[in-house]
């Protein structure tokens, strides 16, 4: 089985998962958080955090690696450069939802009360995520068509 079958599979999945966690910390911050919700939102949060972190591995494996078509037809593609708008999007959004889910599986891990009074916020944050992440794979596959460069 081909490595760059192989990372392409494992990037995609990472998208897909991601996808299915932002979505799923969004609903779990929505509405009244009893205990059993902001586990869901922590569940959620910790799937969220493994696909980025896989996403981003794969991805930079597959730009930089020389597995795949190099990195110049990926900097010449108007697309690849959507895509990575959306992503620094997703990360720089994601600043006050990490740093505040991780104050708050710190204090509930010390059977703290935990202030979730941002939960709103943060779930807005997720929705506007999930939807930069459709963004991101409708780029993609844009990409895997050939589309995006000045030849196209």
């Amino acid at each position: 089985m081909s490595l760059r079958w192989l990372l392409a599979a494992a990037h995609l999945m990472g998208l897909g998962v991601g996808l299915g966690a932002v979505w799923a910390r969004a609903r779990a911050l929505q509405g009244e958080l009893d205990a059993a919700r902001l586990r869901q939102a922590f569940y959620a949060d910790s799937w969220w955090g493994i696909a980025a972190v896989m996403w981003i591995h794969t991805g930079l494996w597959r730009l930089f690696g020389g597995l795949e078509k190099g990195t110049a037809y990926y900097f010449h593609n108007y697309l690849f450069w959507v895509k990575m708008a959306c992503l620094a999007l997703i990360l720089i959004l994601e600043i006050a939802p990490m740093t505040g889910l991780i104050r708050w599986r710190m204090k509930a891990a010390r059977g703290e009360v935990v202030d979730t009074s941002s939960a709103k916020r943060f779930a807005v944050i997720s929705m506007i995520q999930a939807v930069l992440v459709v963004l991101m794979v409708l780029a993609a596959t844009g990409m895997a068509r050939g589309y995006g460069s000045a030849h196209t």
